[in-house]
C-alpha cells in the first residue's frame, strides 16, 4: 500500500513525525513536500501533487497535514477518486473508512497531538471500507457528481 504525505508548514513538525512512525511500521510512503520548514508557504502547493497521485492511484493512501487540517481537505477533495476526511476523533476516522471508503486523512497540528496522530493513522490504514450496498450506493452518487462537474 502506498501512502503519500504532504503538510504546509503549519503541520510539517507532524508529518515529520508521522513520516518516521510510517517508515518503522515497513509502510511504503512518498513525501510531497513540504521538504523544510519555511514559514508562509502555502498548503496547495504542497496537497495538490499527494491529492493527484491518490486520484489517480486507487489503491494508495494519503496522509495529510496544516494546522486545522480543514484548508488541506478542501484541496485535496478537488481531485476526482478523492474522498478525504477530517480526522478529530478515533470514531470519526473509523467511520469515515468503513462508510466512506475515505482515501486521504487530513489532521490538523493545532488539534492532534503525534500520540493521537499516530492512533488515527493507524485506525486509517487498518480500517477497511464495508462494501455494504447503501455505502456503495452513496459512493457512486459521489463520483456521478465528480462526472457531471470535473468531466
Amino acid at each position: 500500500m502506498k501512502i503519500y504525505l504532504a503538510s504546509d508548514h503549519a503541520g510539517f513538525e507532524l508529518k515529520e513525525q508521522i513520516k518516521n512512525f510510517l517508515k518503522e511500521k515497513n509502510y511504503d510512503i512518498e513525501d510531497c513536500g513540504a521538504f523544510s520548514f519555511a514559514e508562509g508557504d502555502d498548503y496547495p502547493d504542497f496537497i495538490k501533487p499527494a491529492a493527484m497521485k491518490v486520484s489517480q492511484d486507487t489503491s494508495s493512501f494519503g496522509v495529510i497535514f496544516g494546522k486545522s487540517g480543514a484548508g488541506e481537505a478542501i484541496v485535496a477533495n478537488k481531485f476526482k477518486n478523492v474522498r478525504a476526511v477530517q480526522g478529530f476523533s478515533e470514531e470519526n476516522v473509523r467511520l469515515s473508512r468503513e462508510h466512506n471508503n475515505a482515501n486521504i486523512l487530513s489532521l490538523g497540528s493545532e488539534f492532534v497531538d503525534f500520540d493521537k496522530a499516530k492512533l488515527f493513522v493507524d485506525v486509517f490504514l487498518q480500517t477497511a471500507f464495508s462494501g455494504e450496498e447503501r455505502h456503495l450506493r452513496r459512493i457512486n452518487k459521489i463520483k456521478e457528481i465528480e462526472q457531471k462537474n470535473y468531466a
